[in-house]
């Protein structure tokens, strides 16, 4: 008999399970793609791209349990930048929106991060810090692309009406007000709802795996809103960043709008 990790009854058993995801996930692509909604191609290479990144990440993981907490640090930086280039390739035609993006999720995940583990909620621990701060910075992400993304959308949309603000004299901060609140709602529209049907619509992965491995539930249903309360919190430090860093990165020193010509 073969005894070798590869081999292990519980990796056998996970790949039957991606297997069986995959089938469920190639007939939506198929749907799609019979439909001729041209997104098979997009939505494909997220699946697989998706599926490489996780069994990268996991099987670094595996390799960086036992170094020193400090390296969370850096592969939760690293993340963050990953994710501030994802984020800034759904709102590129913003003037500077890797950096806003950078900001916004920097300062919304990192300051979650920092203080919920000054505090205990995070055990500081590669095993904790990496797999709980990972979650916390893709909806930072999530946050700031959203935010973004609808900017865009609104000064395009608007901008012959903010150009004749600006001219009757009127600060581009205000010029911009109404579009940057609409960025930061709809940047938060999804962690507001989820928070809204939490335990009610929906019973979190984090919760269930916890009962599962025999925690109180409780104790489960406590950390679980926990986790929550830190990615709301995160994703409205990061979508509000990137509103106030949208004017200075929108307008010229005259006080001018901007070409949204793809620059960042």
């Amino acid at each position: 008999m073969i005894d070798s990790p590869l081999f292990d009854p519980a990796l056998m058993r996970g790949l039957e399970q991606v297997a069986a995801a995959l089938v469920l996930a190639a007939v939506v692509v198929g749907i799609v793609s019979l439909r001729g909604l041209a997104l098979e191609r997009e939505w494909g290479l997220a699946i697989g791209r998706g599926f490489v990144q996780i069994m990268l990440m996991g099987s670094v993981i595996a390799l960086l349990l036992s170094v020193p907490v400090a390296a969370s640090a850096f592969i939760l930086l690293g993340m963050m930048l990953g994710g501030a280039w994802i984020a800034h390739s759904r709102a590129g035609e913003i003037p500077g929106a890797f950096r806003i993006a950078t900001a916004g999720i920097v300062l919304g995940a990192g300051v979650v991060i920092v203080v919920m583990t000054a505090v205990g909620a995070i055990e500081a621990r590669v095993r904790d810090l990496v797999p709980v701060g990972s979650m916390i910075v893709a909806n930072g992400m999530k946050a700031s692309s959203l935010a973004l993304d609808r900017f865009g959308d609104e000064v395009e949309t608007h901008r012959e009406e903010i150009e004749a603000t600006l001219a009757l004299g009127v600060t581009p901060s205000r010029a911009i007000a109404r579009h940057v609140e609409r960025g930061v709602r709809a940047a938060l529209i999804p962690t507001v709802d989820s928070m809204r049907s939490l335990g009610w619509v929906w019973i979190p992965g984090l919760m269930t795996g916890m009962i599962l491995s025999g925690e109180d539930p409780i104790y489960a249903a406590e950390y679980q809103f926990v986790v929550m309360a830190m990615i709301f919190a995160a994703a409205g430090l990061a979508s509000l960043t990137c509103g106030a860093l949208v004017e200075r990165y929108a307008f010229t020193d005259a006080h001018q709008l901007r070409s949204f010509n793809g620059e960042s």
